[in-house]
């Protein structure tokens, strides 16, 4: 789980340290690859709760993850189609799946937590 954490801070960091200006030419794939990032980020924090979470899947997926969504990206320049649009669908739909599974996923802790209190203040 540290990892994801660990990534995001250090991205973060270096956003707000740097003076990097991204051409506009290559803001779709900028987009693109923000939104890779998250959905990995998102999907890691899923599989930590859910315990079914592993660092090689979570490395090799947010690599492939962001070549998938640039060829995309490159091959739609070329071709003269957005498809980097299918890819910001594809990562939108999936950022609020796992955003939902992340809150029933908190929220049934939440309700145990109740549960095991409200037992042991009537005991």
């Amino acid at each position: 789980m540290w990892l994801p954490i660990l990534g995001l801070i250090l991205g973060v960091s270096l956003g707000f340290l740097t003076d990097i200006q991204i051409p506009q030419e290559y803001g779709n794939y900028l987009s693109i690859a923000v939104l890779a990032a998250l959905d990995t980020l998102l999907g890691g924090i899923r599989a930590h709760m859910q315990r079914v979470y592993d660092d090689l899947v979570f490395i090799s997926g947010f690599f492939f993850n962001i070549l998938l969504a640039a060829a995309l990206a490159f091959l739609g320049v070329h071709l003269g189609v957005d498809l980097y649009l299918a890819a910001i669908f594809a990562f939108g739909v999936r950022l609020f799946q796992n955003l939902a599974v992340i809150r029933r996923i908190l929220l049934t802790k939440w309700s145990e937590v109740r549960k095991v209190s409200a037992a042991n203040n009537s005991k």
